[in-house]
């Protein structure tokens, strides 16, 4: 079979494609055939040698996808050759609390992910696709998705009524919007281009603002708002944004750090703002995704409500590299995926 491996991780030119022998499902496993995935910030991360420590060179990448059963190892049970699933990239956390030990078993970083034509998963993980949503509405739902739903609807307690302040316009930041819409909130947005405000204006968001043109965005959310700030803020940034996201919330906002898109290359800013952070009582989490547990839930929900999550452009398997290159370049809106079989 044809895979990817991400080689010397000196950055996208090493991305490189291989030929392996077919994955056999073991005990407690299942072969799949994939279908379609989609690129996450942290897959140009790796590639780069910036996830962490450096990974084998024939790691296989990517977090999410969507696979077609072809086998079933000995013992496993529940599925049948042809369902779809998916499976939460941290494939050892079912449900709980998480465990920093679950970080051995992240699918495309400590263990080979999507980006093959036949992938080897633990039918633990899995969770089957209903037939009411196509390969491209579930591809997204596994690492960015669980993401924005752990923040917004298990941590952030989401209701209706609520602002939903999010950074950016990527593929958690969209979720987040299309989420807190099904949940009767309201939706905040940053971004650096007026088109791209203009395009979320169009998909529900009440509150836009261009992080260069008011540079104290924190502050504009908050006058925009008329005074309330928002409830819940998913803070893409890090702490390089934290001061703004806690100026920007509500009086008992809840602020979910999920990443750090804009830290700087060395050392970390401190978080100045601390009284507000007290004055205001935030609850400031940071979070890994979810679980397999989450990811079910979504599910479910995305099902019932028909929710169709925004691709920006799908890539043939062989133009993968070209697919990383297009996240790259920030010039996406929603998710950039790769067609696979």
């Amino acid at each position: 079979m044809k895979a990817y491996e991400i080689g010397t991780q000196e950055g996208l030119a090493s991305l490189r494609m291989t030929e392996r022998p077919d994955p056999v499902a073991g005990p407690g496993q299942v072969l799949l055939r994939v279908r379609l995935v989609a690129l996450n910030h942290r897959d140009l991360l790796a590639v780069s040698g910036r996830y962490g420590p450096k990974r084998p060179e024939t790691r296989v990448p990517l977090s999410d996808g969507i696979g077609e059963v072809l086998a079933l190892g000995p013992g496993v049970q529940g599925f049948a050759p042809g369902d779809r699933v998916l499976a939460n990239h941290f494939a050892g956390w079912l449900d709980g609390a998480w465990q920093p030990a679950h970080l051995g078993n992240d699918l495309g970083i400590s263990q080979d992910g999507w980006l093959a034509e036949k992938i080897v998963v633990p039918a633990a993980a899995l969770v089957p696709v209903p037939a009411t949503l196509s390969d491209e509405q579930a591809v997204v739902l596994p690492a960015a998705g669980t993401t924005a739903w752990h923040a917004l609807v298990r941590l952030g307690r989401v209701k209706a009524g609520d602002l939903v302040l999010t950074l950016g316009t990527g593929g958690a930041s969209l979720l987040m919007l299309q989420l807190a819409r099904l949940h009767g909130a309201r939706v905040a947005i940053t971004s650096s281009s007026d088109a791209k405000l203009a395009q979320m204006r169009e998909l529900g968001a009440e509150i836009t603002v261009n992080y260069r043109t008011h540079p104290a965005w924190g502050a504009e959310v908050m006058k925009a708002s008329g005074g309330a700030g928002a409830d819940i803020v998913l803070e893409t940034g890090g702490l390089e944004t934290m001061n703004h996201s806690i100026d920007a919330a509500a009086v008992g906002g809840r602020i979910v750090l999920i990443g750090g898109l804009a830290a700087p290359d060395s050392g970390l800013p401190a978080v100045s703002n601390a009284f507000g952070w007290v004055v205001k009582n935030l609850q400031i989490n940071g979070i890994t995704s979810g679980s397999r547990a989450m990811l079910a839930e979504l599910v479910r929900a995305v099902a019932g409500a028909g929710l169709d999550p925004i691709l920006h452009r799908t890539f043939a398997f062989d133009e993968a590299a070209a697919a990383y290159a297009c996240l790259h370049s920030g010039t996406h809106i929603g998710k950039v995926a790769v067609r696979v079989s």
